[in-house]
């Protein structure tokens, strides 16, 4: 028996998969709104449709979670307050999964008075950052699919009582850790923080003539090592990442995991629902401590699907599938960044073996050897499922929900008069700098060396933007020591750093740039628990920059200049060597450096907001923050405009 059964909470894009989740009967479901979701490309829902969909879950006791987990900008504060009056009275649902701290302050003002859980993307990844959390108000949170089973142990060892822990148990892996890639942000503007993300990591990569998939992560499957996290009470959700799968996919992960928790013997049966729910290959990552698995090491291509064949004869394209096609199976052709990519629906049976001819391509011809991949099926048995719960949801009244033409006041509330705060330069890098710099204040990760390096009184230290649990006792011995020796001046890049720090409020705390900030609710919420300013996020758009300096009594800052990068991640491919460059399809030049545990890509050219700098100061920042990383050899920084978003729509 045992002490504990984790609820299976299963992803919905759209009503199919909604009622798939039902029939399959997980536990909870979450999903997204049509916009301020971290899965926009899904169908998502409209309030209206949550509306029934929620009074049909919960008559057959399902939980209902709705993600709000975008980073809010100051220009949609009130359009966000509206939308979470409207959830709040029209759809009745358990919890919001969020990671813009904000949402806490603009949902309680909505009337909301049930739970908050952190997502992954708002990165508590250490023990001591879940009592800050806690503290804030949440109730769950979201763990990293970085995780070993030990690193899960560690935090839910230290888990506060009246709080519980959500591991991920299977789906898709991103190649940079949650909260931490700017990469498709920096290509383009699609900001994956807004779930905007064209995941530029599923490209193919060339270094010293090597052109493979280098960042194309395989599907995560804890699969049979789930009785491991069986053992652990304070993780009580397990959760199947996947809001822009099918319906079929979310039916039969479901399924599976169910038989895994409450009938571990039928695993055989359980493990063939999970081969046919067509997602990518399965690697159990990092889970087993003992025995990780890279999920870069893969031979075959990571697109998702089942894989049926690949073209044969481009001018007549026909495959000889491996699997038996069924009528209304829905079929990939290629991938999605191929001019010839398509989708094609089955239109008559095929045998296993059979010769089946897809239509002729118009965008492009199509290649000879172009995988194909089966993406969806309607089984009879999903099928007369989903047409049983159509029915009872016909009967389910609908709502009607009117346009809110009140104006609300979202704006914080500013007692204190920001004081008058001098201009400065920070200049932050890894170890000592070279090159001097007049009128300057210097920064430095405290990380470097190994937590070795001699704290100096005026030196601004910097904490890593992502902190593991093993490494949790050294930043905190460091910056102990520091502060004993006279060091006050410190850089945040997560919320939950301030749990390192057991006076706040008598230190000069700053909120890094890694933060995220990009409205003036957080800013005023940074206020309220003791930091002293703050370093906005530098992939705001110039509106959205200029609006926050008046709207907050905390002293800002912006990076103006220096190497960001595309994004930090825990592994490396094995085909790739750090320090040396490697090349996008549209030929963008990059690197990869470690730094500790971790590994940061840094594209060949600056983010440079200097021509800005006048237009900044007068918009009331203060700090101005140039970040440095040492390029490797043989690398040439590009001459390029390097604003990012400042002339885009971050959307």
């Amino acid at each position: 028996m045992v002490p504990h059964t984790p609820k299976i909470l299963a992803p919905a894009g759209d009503r199919n998969s909604f009622l798939a989740a039902i029939a399959a009967k997980a536990d909870a479901i979450y999903c997204g709104l049509k916009i301020f979701s971290a899965r926009m490309e899904a169908d998502n829902f409209s309030i209206e449709e949550l509306a029934r969909l929620t009074k049909l879950a919960r008559a057959k006791n399902i939980e209902v979670y709705i993600a709000f987990n975008s980073i809010i900008k100051e220009s949609e504060l009130e359009k966000v307050s509206k939308i979470l009056s409207k959830l709040c009275k029209f759809v009745d649902f358990d919890a919001l999964i969020i990671q813009d701290i904000a949402m806490i302050d603009l949902a309680k003002k909505a009337g909301f008075k049930k739970e908050f859980h952190l997502s992954t993307l708002g990165n508590c990844t250490f023990p001591s950052g879940l009592k800050t959390s806690q503290q804030l108000g949440f109730k769950k949170v979201v763990l990293p699919r970085e995780f070993t089973i030990d690193e899960i142990k560690d935090m839910a060892q230290k888990t506060p009582d009246d709080m519980e822990l959500e591991v991920f148990i299977h789906g898709a892996l991103c190649y940079c850790i949650s909260g931490r890639c700017y990469w498709s942000s920096w290509f383009g503007g699609k900001s994956s923080l807004r779930g905007r993300c064209v995941q530029p990591c599923r490209r193919v990569y060339e270094q010293k003539g090597q052109r493979k998939q280098h960042f194309s992560c395989m599907d995560f499957s804890s699969d049979v090592l789930v009785k491991i996290l069986n053992q652990i009470e304070k993780v009580t959700t397990w959760k199947i990442e996947g809001r822009k799968k099918s319906p079929h996919y979310v039916y039969y992960t479901v399924k599976a995991y169910r038989l895994l928790r409450d009938n571990p013997k039928e695993k055989k049966q359980a493990l063939s629902f999970l081969d046919y729910a067509f997602g990518r290959q399965f690697t159990h990552y990092n889970l087993l401590s003992q025995r990780k698995m890279n999920p870069l090491d893969h031979s075959s291509e990571t697109g998702s699907g089942l894989f049926a064949g690949r073209v044969k004869n481009p001018a007549s394209p026909y495959l000889i599938t491996r699997e038996e096609l069924f009528v209304s199976d829905l079929l990939r052709i290629g991938f999605e960044e191929d001019q010839f990519h398509d989708i094609q629906r089955v239109t008559r049976a095929v045998p296993k073996k059979g010769k089946f001819y897809l239509k002729k391509q118009t965008k492009a011809r199509i290649k000879k050897g172009t995988p194909v991949y089966i993406i969806d099926r309607r089984g009879q048995e999903l099928a007369m499922a989903l047409k049983t719960l159509e029915k009872e949801l016909s009967q389910i009244e609908k709502v009607t929900i009117l346009p809110d033409k009140n104006r609300l006041e979202t704006t914080p509330n500013i007692k204190d008069i920001k004081p008058k705060n001098r201009i400065q330069e920070l200049i932050i890098s890894r170890g000592k700098f070279q090159q001097r710099f007049d009128s300057s204040i210097t920064g430095t990760w405290i990380s470097s060396r190994g937590y070795s390096l001699r704290p100096a009184m005026k030196n601004w230290l910097w904490l890593d933007p992502v902190l593991f649990p093993g490494e949790e006792k050294l930043c905190s011995q460091y910056i102990n020591g520091a502060i004993k020796k006279g060091a006050k001046n410190f850089v945040l890049n997560a919320f939950w750093q301030l749990s390192l720090f057991k006076n706040p409020k008598q230190l000069n705390l700053w909120a890094g740039p890694y933060c995220n900030i990009t409205n003036s609710t957080t800013l005023n919420t940074l206020k309220q628990n003791g930091f002293s300013g703050a370093i906005v996020s530098p992939e705001l758009d110039k509106e959205t920059l200029c609006s926050l300096p008046q709207k907050t009594p905390l002293p800002l800052g912006v990076v103006i200049y220096g190497n960001w990068p595309l994004g930090i991640s825990r592994i490396i491919s094995n085909d790739l060597k750090t320090n040396h460059a490697f090349t996008s399809p549209k030929g963008e030049i990059s690197w990869i450096s470690k730094q500790n545990s971790n590994y940061f890509i840094f594209p060949n050219w600056y983010l440079d907001l200097t021509s800005k700098k006048n237009l900044l100061k007068k918009a009331g920042f203060t700090l101005f923050v140039n970040m440095y990383e040492n390029v490797p050899k043989g690398i040439k920084m590009k001459s390029r405009p390097g604003l990012w978003n400042w002339n885009l729509r971050l959307l």
